[in-house]
């Protein structure tokens, strides 16, 4: 039983972490990439890479930076229409302040993606103070309903707490992910649904969140995610990514260049610099 527990486990994190319907020369973008991003991601976006912002992350406190990453807000990205092939989006929904304005945005700046959410019944058991919204799956809809609270019951958090059993609890239900995450594979469009806004104090309280920094299990994934896909380093894309060619046309700069790893941080004074 153990045995096939740690099979199914693996299949999951396959199927949701390594396979990727893209070809060698796809261009992919990891929108919220944090600590790990997908392997085969060639532009990442996280809001957040500084250390300072550790409770929006599960794993290491600073988001990695190993390849471009765009320092930006998801839901209005500096990317031109259609600039990617696949856009990847899994656990950040849940902590933006306008989850449907990021969908949008992942809808215009890619033909196709995946979506991956913490489902809400798994989440009323245990959650993550960090977390905004409750997400659901309706057909084919994605709902967002804005959370009031950090817990789903405050006497049942005190007691987990208490009691020691929330760690506990919260490995139990990750044996079996597929239960506690919606996996969304998506194409053209994404239905989405808001139900609500987040309160304001619950939205300052998960700004200062304690994350449940999980290093082990990070480095066990990162590892994992590093022994299977050594046969995939041919799906990797060869060519290189400048700058203008994935800019909207308010961001281009007059001297193009090749993206590079590293921060990009964009304002009010590089756009009308390069306006010029």
């Amino acid at each position: 039983m153990v045995g096939m527990g740690l099979l199914a486990r693996m299949r999951s994190f396959h199927r949701r972490r390594i396979d990727i319907p893209v070809d060698r020369d796809a261009l992919v973008l990891d929108v919220g990439s944090g600590d790990k991003p997908h392997w085969r991601a060639d532009v990442l976006v996280d809001r957040f890479p500084d250390a300072q912002f550790a409770s929006q992350r599960s794993g290491r406190h600073a988001a990695r930076v190993d390849r471009p990453l765009f320092d930006v807000d998801a839901g209005e990205l500096p990317f031109v229409d259609g600039a990617f092939d696949y856009a990847i989006c899994s656990h950040m929904l849940e902590h933006v302040l306008d989850p449907a304005a990021v969908v949008a945005e992942l809808t215009r700046v890619a033909r196709a993606g995946y979506i991956e959410v913490p489902e809400a019944a798994s989440a009323k058991i245990v959650d993550f103070p960090s977390h905004l919204w409750w997400c659901r799956l309706e057909d084919d809809t994605l709902v967002f309903e804005a959370k009031q609270q950090a817990w789903f019951d405050d006497d049942i958090h005190r007691f987990l707490d208490a009691s020691g059993l929330e760690q506990r609890l919260g490995r139990l239900l990750d044996k079996d992910l597929d239960h506690r995450v919606i996996g969304l594979r998506w194409q053209g469009r994404v239905p989405c649904h808001v139900i609500g806004t987040p309160d304001p104090a619950l939205v300052a309280q998960a700004a200062r969140a304690d994350a449940d920094h999980r290093v082990v299990e990070s480095y066990a994934a990162r590892w994992v995610t590093r022994l299977w896909t050594l046969p995939l380093r041919s799906r990797r894309r060869r060519a290189g990514v400048s700058f203008n060619q994935i800019m909207a046309p308010r961001w281009q700069r007059t001297v193009d260049e090749a993206l590079r790893p590293g921060v990009y941080r964009l304002d009010a004074d590089q756009e009308s610099k390069a306006s010029k």
